[in-house]
């Protein structure tokens, strides 16, 4: 067993010994405090070709499914929970992520080097008997930001391959503290102060904060309004903000529609090339610092064919207006469909092909080209309990 196997380990034994500890204090046996922790695991592998033939091997603008030509393990997960729902009842929930490349990819800057393992998410939470209840979380979890998510058991999206507002303009994880609230069966409000953007410990003495507002009119239809806003660089209070808007909406019993819109902007944000305005510090044809700015808009579509397969198609623009985000000044263009087939209730398998679009040469092909355009054709099987 290697020591990022023995630390995974370590962890989970940690939270066991924990309940083990309140059935001794409450005069119970080991079993009846385990019986209230669910086990939960996930498993992603797939294969991934670029039509470019890079010879860097690297599928550019994909850091989860990013290399060419290779079979991969991408995530093996398990997480352990007991969820808190009622007032004054307490809970937890743990993600352990193993794989070769959504760990590294999510990693957070923090106590530990990036690698092959991560701990997701990491936190205990509190119902306080305030009005509806008042659900708060401490520790590290996922962000609320965005529309797609981290793959995972809950949820592993409607394509393979993640989108480009979801790569460069929102976090992955926080570490702070969360509180969600339900006002009635259509709003939900969520608040949270936290560390920043990935980050296990702050690069800053300043804070993060979040508001989430969800608003569900019917049970068809889903609106999320999101804002974030804090420090993000190291040591200094140059404020990042992003706004994004989410939307979905059941048309009929086989079709969804969804949508994600995206704005951020940052101050004295590293940035590529002659912007020539005063807010840039910095030569021409070179890096350097000034008021940055980010916008994009995805759409997405899932059919349902049959109680078993389905054809999921995204298509997205992502202006990168001053390389904040990408390190380069561009506009990039990205259209994916991904059919699927439930092979059983554990198991999905999907293909996908994916036609991606710069207004620069950003794709690798075979050296020392470069390309505007990149397609891929990817397989993915995922089993989750």
């Amino acid at each position: 067993m290697n020591d990022k196997m023995k630390k995974a380990a370590f962890i989970a034994m940690a939270f066991m010994l924990a309940f083990a500890g309140k059935a001794a204090a409450e005069d119970l046996t080991v079993a009846d405090a385990l019986k209230e922790v669910k086990v939960n695991g996930f498993a992603s592998a797939g294969y991934n070709y670029s039509f470019n033939g890079p010879q860097s091997r690297d599928i550019k603008m994909r850091p989860f499914n990013n290399k060419d030509n290779s079979f991969g393990v991408e995530l093996a997960q398990l997480v352990f929970h007991k969820d808190a729902s009622e007032a004054e009842s307490t809970g937890f929930w743990l993600d352990l992520n193993f794989g070769y490349t959504v760990p590294a990819a999510i990693h957070s800057t923090g106590y530990t080097p990036s690698g092959d393992f991560d701990i997701k998410q990491a936190y205990v939470s509190y119902v306080a008997p305030v009005g509806n209840g008042v659900k708060l979380d401490a520790g590290k979890f996922i962000t609320e930001m965005g529309l797609e998510v981290i793959e995972g058991y809950a949820d592993w999206g409607m394509n393979y391959s993640r989108s480009l507002l979801f790569y460069n303009t929102i976090p992955y994880t926080h570490t702070g503290v969360r509180g969600t609230y339900a006002v009635n069966d259509k709003v939900t409000l969520i608040g949270m102060i936290t560390n920043g953007w990935d980050n296990v410990t702050d690069n800053n003495s300043g804070k993060t904060v979040c508001g989430h507002v969800m608003y569900a009119p019917d049970k068809d239809t889903m609106i999320d309004a999101k804002y974030t806003a804090g420090p993000e660089q190291a040591d200094n209070y140059n404020m990042r903000h992003v706004f994004n808007l989410n939307a979905s909406r059941n048309l009929t019993d086989k079709l969804t529609v969804k949508a994600d819109y995206v704005y951020g902007f940052e101050k004295d944000a590293a940035i590529s090339g002659d912007r020539g305005d005063a807010s840039w510090t910095g030569s021409a044809g070179s890096g350097g610092t000034g008021n940055a700015n980010w916008t994009g808009v995805a759409g997405y579509l899932r059919y349902a064919l049959s109680d078993k397969a389905a054809f999921n198609v995204r298509a997205e623009i992502f202006k990168d207006s001053d390389g904040a985000r990408t390190g380069t000044k561009q506009k990039l263009y990205e259209v994916t469909a991904t059919p699927e087939y439930t092979v059983s209730k554990n198991m999905v398998v999907r293909a996908e092909y994916r036609h991606d679009m710069s207004s620069q040469k950003v794709f690798d092909k075979k050296e020392p080209n470069t390309s505007k355009r990149q397609d891929t054709v990817g397989l993915n099987a995922v089993y989750h309990f």
